[in-house]
C-alpha cells in the first residue's frame, strides 16, 4: 500500500473548509446562532472535555462561550452544521471548564486514540488556528494591533498607512528514515537532546528559506549527524499543529556507515537492524510516538522484511 495514500494522525478530516463562507460575515453571523451549529471550547491549547470526550456546544451555552471568548473562529462545514472554534484563555482554567460544561482540559494529544481520525482532526485543526491567533496579535511590520477578519483565518493591520494581511503560516519540517548502505537491513535512529537514555527515534529538521524539502532533508542528515545521504524519497506528510507544524516524511540511503552527531541536537546516533527494533517493540519500548508519522515510518520499514 503506498503509504502515502494512508491517513495518518491529525489528517484526513472530512470537515468542509467552506472557503467562500470566509468572507460573508453576514451568513458567519447567522450561522453563529443557527440551532445545528457547533461551537468547540477550547482553553490554552487545550481541548474542554466531558464523560464523552471534547464538549460540542450549541444554543445558550455556545452564546455564553463566545461571549467570554478572545477570539471565535470558523472552521468549516460538517454536513450542515457550521462548525466554530472559541479560545477561553483568558479565563483561568477552572472558570473555562465551568463554562463550557466541561470536567477537565486535555492535550489533543492524548485523546486521539480514543477519537475518531475526523474528529482528532478538526480538535488539531481548532487548536492550531486558535493558537497562531493568540501569537499574532501584533504586525510583525509596523507593531500594530491586528484585528480578525475572514472567519477568523485572516488578520489585518489596523494602521492605515500599512494595512498588512496575516495569514496563518505552515512551519514545514521533513523526518527521515535513513537506511544503511547495501543489504544490511539496517536503519538510523537518534537520541535527542533531552530525551531519556534508551529513547531513540527517526532523524527531522525543519526546512530553511530557499531549500527544496529534499534539499532540507540532505542538509539535516549531515549537520545533524554526519551522514551523506542519497535516493531521498517522499512517503508521505502529517498535519502537525503543535503549534503549526507540517511534517513531511521521506526515505533516503546512506552513502557510509560513519557517523558523526553534532553533540548538541542529538546526543548519540546507532544502526539498528529489524530484529532488534522488533525486540524493543516487543519488551514494551515504542517505536516513536503512536500518532506520528515517525511510527509510520519505522512500522513501514519493519514491515519490508
Amino acid at each position: 500500500m503506498d503509504t502515502a495514500e494512508r491517513v495518518l494522525a491529525y489528517g484526513g478530516g472530512s470537515l468542509d473548509r467552506a472557503g467562500p463562507l470566509r468572507t460573508d460575515p453576514t451568513r458567519l453571523g447567522a450561522l453563529l446562532t443557527e440551532a445545528t451549529s457547533v461551537l468547540l471550547p477550547m482553553w490554552r491549547d487545550r481541548c474542554l472535555v466531558d464523560g464523552h470526550g471534547p464538549v460540542r456546544l450549541s444554543a445558550e451555552r455556545a452564546a455564553l462561550v463566545r461571549s467570554a471568548a478572545v477570539e471565535t473562529v470558523f472552521l468549516g462545514l460538517d454536513g450542515e452544521a457550521a462548525v466554530f472554534a472559541a479560545d477561553l484563555s483568558p479565563l483561568p482554567e477552572r472558570s473555562a471548564v465551568e463554562m463550557a460544561g466541561a470536567v477537565r482540559s486535555v492535550d489533543v494529544r492524548a485523546l486521539v486514540g480514543r477519537l475518531e481520525p475526523g474528529d482528532a482532526a478538526v480538535q488539531a485543526y481548532a487548536r492550531g488556528l486558535l493558537h497562531w491567533h493568540r501569537q499574532q496579535r501584533f504586525c510583525g511590520t509596523c507593531g500594530a494591533p491586528a484585528v480578525a477578519g475572514g472567519g477568523g483565518h485572516l488578520r489585518t493591520c489596523t494602521d492605515t498607512e500599512c494595512g498588512r494581511l496575516l495569514f496563518p503560516r505552515i512551519e514545514p519540517a521533513v523526518i527521515v528514515l535513513v537506511e544503511a548502505p547495501g543489504r544490511s537491513g539496517r536503519c538510523l535512529l537518534a537520541r535527542h537532546a533531552g530525551a531519556a537514555e534508551d529513547a531513540y527515534s527517526t532523524l527531522a529538521g525543519f526546512v530553511e528559506i530557499g531549500e527544496s524539502l529534499e534539499d532540507a532533508v540532505r542538509r539535516e542528515m549531515g549537520e545533524e549527524a554526519g551522514v551523506t545521504v542519497t535516493d531521498v524519497t517522499y512517503q508521505g506528510s502529517q498535519a502537525w499543529p503543535f503549534p503549526a507544524g507540517l511534517m513531511v516524511g521521506f526515505r533516503a540511503t546512506a552513502t557510509s556507515d560513519e557517523v558523526r552527531v553534532d553533540g548538541e541536537e542529538l546526543l548519540e546516533a546507532r544502526w539498528f537492524t529489524r530484529a532488534e527494533l522488533r525486540d524493543r517493540a516487543a519488551s514494551g519500548r515504542p517505536l516513536g510516538r503512536a500518532d506520528s508519522i515517525d511510527h509510520r515510518l519505522l512500522t513501514d520499514w519493519l514491515a519490508e522484511g
